[in-house]
């Protein structure tokens, strides 16, 4: 379950973000009525990723047991790899998040209605997509049944949105850089537990062989069916007996993967101060939601007053430096 838990936190709360900084730009430039359009985006978005799931879960149903086999261990494979690329996209462009999203959204404002549906829609579902098919591959790689991990999938998502929430208020504020580093970190171990599980439903369709070749089996030490077996299948997808070709493919998967993550120069500096803009190319942002270059949080510009995201939620953008009428 933490492991599905961590998956819809983590995506849940990328998704969160990108939905607050649409959402107090608009407010804070005063185009409330372009609202409209960016929540229909949301929900158009939310809406397929679930019908998403939904066709992988009921569709692969109807498949031969080596079809189903062979279709889920291709969509592991693709998994991890959307899951890897997200991580690392994150790492490195968390501080400039803001600015892409904002760029995208005058943009389509500039263009009109449908425009701003496909910006909140793009921006939302691919997060949503992702989720989706990472979840339902990580619920078969745990072989635990259907509702334990989508309860930790739903209580991620419910923290995340919580989270989003607090953050527009300006109620909370943690270091998001630190945050998406080790949850990042997290992920990829899961994701190499997906990965040889995947690589295992490939042995069992047949496409792969090497299925009867164990690497070693603790099955004893650690039975499958007692609390600690249980809980390292739900949180790292360990399996007590896996092939050779498993533990070869999690080792070269894993290792160089999180030394690519944390080598220096992909870790951003934590005290970094922001670049102050000239007024000029801020006209109608002196109290928008700011993203800290390092931590990634949400600040206002002025340090000594409530964060600006927290004005921009109750409309009182006019006051300068966050101060409520």
């Amino acid at each position: 379950m933490f492991a599905n838990y961590l998956i819809g936190l983590r995506e849940g709360l990328e998704a969160s973000l990108v939905v607050c900084i649409l959402v107090a730009y608009l407010v804070k430039t005063g185009r409330r009525d372009a609202l409209r359009p960016i929540w229909t985006g949301i929900g158009i978005a939310v809406g397929v990723s679930l019908a998403f799931g939904a066709v992988l879960e009921y569709g692969s149903q109807q498949l031969t047991f080596e079809a189903q086999e062979l279709l889920g261990g291709s969509l592991s494979i693709v998994a991890v790899g959307l899951v890897t690329w997200m991580v690392f996209w994150m790492r490195r462009t968390a501080r400039h998040l803001k600015a892409e999203l904002q760029g995208k959204l005058d943009q389509a404002l500039a263009v009109g209605t449908g425009a701003l549906v496909a910006t909140a829609f793009l921006a939302v579902g691919r997060e949503g997509l992702e989720t989706a098919l990472f979840v339902w591959r990580a619920v078969k790689a745990t072989d635990d049944g259907t509702a334990r991990p989508l309860i930790g999938v739903l209580l991620g998502l419910v923290s995340a949105v919580l989270m989003g929430w607090l953050f527009y208020r300006g109620a909370l504020r943690i270091n998001l850089s630190k945050f998406f580093t080790w949850t990042g970190a997290l992920l990829v171990v899961v994701a190499a537990g997906v990965l040889a599980y995947g690589f295992h439903d490939l042995q069992e369709a047949r496409f792969l062989p090497g299925l009867g070749t164990k690497a070693f089996d603790v099955s004893a030490a650690v039975p499958p069916d007692s609390w600690y077996g249980t809980l390292l299948k739900g949180t790292l997808n360990f399996q007590p007996d896996p092939t050779v070709l498993q533990v070869v493919v999690w080792t070269l998967y894993v290792i160089p993967t999180l030394a690519l993550f944390f080598a220096p120069g992909r870790v951003a500096p934590t005290q970094a101060a922001p670049e102050e803009p000239s007024k000029e190319s801020r006209p109608d942002d002196t109290d928008a939601p700011q993203v800290v270059p390092g931590d990634g949080v949400p600040v206002s510009r002025s340090s000594a007053e409530p964060d600006g995201v927290r004005d921009g939620a109750r409309g009182t953008g006019g006051h300068p430096g966050g101060a409520e009428g």
